[in-house]
Order: C-alpha cells, then sequence, then structure tokens
C-alpha cells in the first residue's frame, strides 16, 4: 500500500471536470464524474498525448491527439486510435494498446487524497 497525497480540494473540481496534477513525480490526471472520483496517469499510453487536454464523456476520456479513448474507472482502453485505413494500421502497429495506470482515490473531508 503506498502513500495518500493529496491532490485537490473537493471545490476545485465540479461535475465533470478534470485537471492535470503532479505529485511526487508523477503526472496525473484527476478527474470527477458525479459524485465519484478517479485518477489515471496523465499521458496516453499511445504517443504520450496530454489526457487533461482530451475531452471527458462520463467516465471515458479521449486523448487530444489521436482520438484514443480509456476509461477512467479501470484504465482500460475503449478505443485505441480514431480511423481507419493505412495511418492507422501503421500507428497501432507501432505500439499496442496498453491501458493507463490507475490510482486508488479517498476523500477526506474537502481533500481529494491519491495513493502513491
Amino acid at each position: 500500500m503506498g502513500r495518500l497525497v493529496e491532490a485537490a480540494k473537493v471545490s476545485e473540481l465540479g461535475d465533470n471536470a478534470k485537471k492535470k496534477v503532479v505529485l511526487e513525480g508523477q503526472e496525473i490526471l484527476l478527474a470527477r464524474v458525479g459524485d465519484k472520483y478517479y485518477a489515471v496517469g496523465n499521458r496516453c499510453t499511445h504517443l504520450n498525448g496530454d489526457l487533461s487536454e482530451g475531452k471527458l464523456e462520463g467516465t471515458i476520456i479521449t486523448c487530444p491527439r489521436h482520438q484514443s479513448q480509456f476509461d477512467l474507472k479501470d484504465g482500460s482502453v475503449v478505443r485505441w486510435l480514431k480511423g481507419q485505413g493505412v495511418v492507422s494500421r501503421i500507428g497501432g502497429a507501432l505500439k499496442s494498446s496498453r491501458p493507463l495506470k490507475t490510482y486508488k482515490v479517498t476523500v477526506e473531508g474537502d481533500a481529494v487524497l491519491v495513493e502513491i
């Protein structure tokens, strides 16, 4: 078990909000969907896109670079690259799909804590 590190205040994240935080050298995407908080590695496992700049729809985050999608609940790949054709096949061949690293999130009072 890791240790809990404060990532944000509850008041900083409205519903369907996301925020990039750096905790102990790790870049993490922190998101709130409804009354649940999620924390995953902030960089897309395809070509390192900044997921905090991507689109959040429910628990699905879309990478702004090549539109790969991940589920914040478990880091799983929903879609690996967008589109079809030669460019998509080459991109997929260069790097196979990998899930995002997930972090346990706990709320204590107004503090959103991430286990590192």
